[in-house]
Order: structure tokens, then C-alpha cells, then sequence
């Protein structure tokens, strides 16, 4: 029996310049059906966000799109699936979080860099547990893990502090390593303890 029966896939409104991230979309969309995992998301349909979310849909799987009033129009929200919309970016990250099991940042830009780190934070400072995970797709997240690895190194996150997530550098290892981390993992654990994300 699956321990996760969400997860929330950050990833970008494009494409990126390599089919490769297109191809990855795909294929942990159709993995995640397969599975019977739901997709919670950002609600767009164009961009890796469509992909993934088309994959899922495809394959006879369950997605949630949220999306805000004003990103509507610009990210072109989905036609298919659950779309819930939300009055702003922090109604929108709370209700990501609250519905997920867990984690998946694959290629994006700022905005997908801004929404993991924001769970890496929460997680960091004890509110979840939740595992979080970046799709490594052709060295994506190298560059990140490096600026970890840097302010370990310079002391700037400390002992007791330290910044927990998952790496898998193909689309078909995604799901084995989330549900082996997954396992075991209290369900108290699972929820926001105390902040919300106006206070984070």
C-alpha cells in the first residue's frame, strides 16, 4: 500500500530549451497514474505544468490544479481535472502543502526555485516532515546542491539546522525513492505544525 497518495510537482510554465525535461514531465505523470499517486500542481496547461499534468490525466490518474484569480490567464489554466482557485500565491502554497504527501521540484524557473525552497525552510525548521525531492533531469539542480553544500561549509546552516531532501537523476527513480523515504513517517508529521505561510 502506497504511504503517499499526493504528491505536489513544482516545475515551469515553459518548457526549457532540452525535450529531455518534456520527456521526464511525461514520464513521472504517467508513473504517478500508474501508481494510483494523485498530482497536486500550479493548475497551468502549458509548459512542463501541462505536461505533467496531461501524463497523469492520460493514464487515467487524479490531478489537483491551484492556481490564483491572477495567474489565470497567464499560465492558462486547465480545463481538465480539479481546479481550485485561490485568492493569491499564499493561499495557493498553503493549499499545495495541506494536500500533499510530498515533494517534487523538477526543471523550472524562479517561481519553482521560490515554492521548494519555501518547503525546504519549513521542513528545516521542524514544521514537516514531508519528503521533498529535486528531479535532477541532466544536472537541473547541480547548481543548487552546490549553494548547499557552500553554506554548509561556511557555517550558515548550522548543526541541527540541516536542509533535507532527496535527489533522483532520472524521471523513473522519482517514485522509488520518495516511497522508500516516505516510509515510516508519522502522519502527525505530515502537517503544518504552526506557521502559515504569512508567517514564514
Amino acid at each position: 500500500m502506497n504511504t503517499i497518495k499526493k504528491i505536489c510537482v513544482y516545475c515551469g510554465s515553459g518548457s526549457g530549451s532540452d525535450p529531455i525535461f518534456v520527456e521526464a514531465a511525461r514520464k513521472l505523470g504517467k508513473a504517478m497514474a500508474e501508481h494510483r499517486i494523485g498530482l497536486v500542481y500550479g493548475g497551468g496547461s502549458v509548459g512542463l505544468m501541462g505536461e505533467v499534468s496531461n501524463a497523469v490525466l492520460d493514464h487515467g490518474g487524479e490531478i489537483t490544479g491551484i492556481i490564483p484569480t491572477f495567474l489565470m490567464t497567464r499560465e492558462r489554466a486547465s480545463r481538465r481535472g480539479e481546479i481550485v482557485i485561490t485568492r493569491d500565491m499564499h493561499e495557493r502554497k498553503q493549499q499545495m502543502f495541506e494536500r500533499a504527501d510530498a515533494f517534487v521540484a523538477l526543471p523550472g524557473g524562479i517561481g519553482t526555485l521560490e515554492e521548494v525552497i519555501e518547503q525546504m525552510t519549513w521542513k528545516q525548521l521542524g514544521q514537516h516532515r514531508k519528503p521533498i525531492l529535486l528531479a535532477n533531469i541532466k544536472g537541473f539542480w547541480d547548481p543548487l546542491c552546490a549553494l548547499f553544500d557552500h553554506m554548509n561549509k561556511l557555517a550558515f546552516i548550522r548543526p541541527g539546522l540541516d536542509i533535507t531532501y532527496l535527489v533522483a537523476d532520472r524521471a523513473e527513480d522519482i517514485l522509488p525513492t520518495l516511497l522508500k523515504a516516505a516510509r515510516g513517517i508519522p502522519e502527525a508529521d505530515k502537517t503544518m505544525k504552526t506557521a502559515t505561510t504569512e508567517m514564514m
